[in-house]
């Protein structure tokens, strides 16, 4: 299994989280129940801690990191991502907080201290300067990322539909079958 204590902190899965075997899980990380971490994909809770909320997914060849303590931070930037929330392929998230029934798109960066609300898509490429604090239904493109405009029911919707789907695919793999 893919998963590596940090000194004395050993990750934490949830019930039915499917870890690729080519991912790695280092240190204080937690990981909800039904989550997923695909292909190539670290997350390195080293410095500080790492949770990952029930039914997300991490896709192939993301990178989720933090940012230490120090005497001006005291809590340093922990990454904490929601529930239902598709981080797409290639993605840096690094010290940033992100809500409920996200979809971070593709090649995105997301930086520390960047703080995303519930129900917001962040175009593919994008990326969220440091300390940015996003609104929520809304989205999110370009480099640096700007409000687009709002969410169509279509898109919100959207959001936990591809949650769930990727919930469907880790299943598959759990349960040995062809997806």
């Amino acid at each position: 299994m893919p998963v590596f204590n940090y000194l004395d902190t050993t990750p934490i899965l949830g019930e039915r989280v499917y870890l690729h075997p080519s991912c790695q899980v280092i240190g204080d990380v937690t990981i909800g129940d039904d989550a997923s971490v695909w292909c190539n994909t670290v997350l390195r809770g080293d410095v500080n801690r790492i949770v990952i909320g029930r039914g997300t997914n991490v896709q192939d060849l993301s990178m989720g990191h933090v940012s230490h303590k120090t005497p001006e931070k005291p809590n340093g930037s922990p990454l904490i991502i929601g529930d239902y929330v598709t981080v797409g392929h290639s993605v840096i998230v690094h010290g940033c907080s992100i809500g409920n029934e996200c979809l971070i798109g593709m090649g995105s960066i997301i930086m520390d201290d960047v703080v995303i609300p519930d129900r917001v898509m962040v175009g593919a490429g994008s990326l969220i300067s440091p300390g940015k604090i996003l609104e929520g239904g809304m989205l999110y493109m370009g480099r640096p990322a700007k409000a687009v405009r709002a969410l169509t029911q279509e898109e919100l919707a959207y959001l936990r539909y591809s949650a769930e789907h990727y919930m469907r695919v880790k299943d598959n793999y759990l349960n040995n079958t062809n997806p």
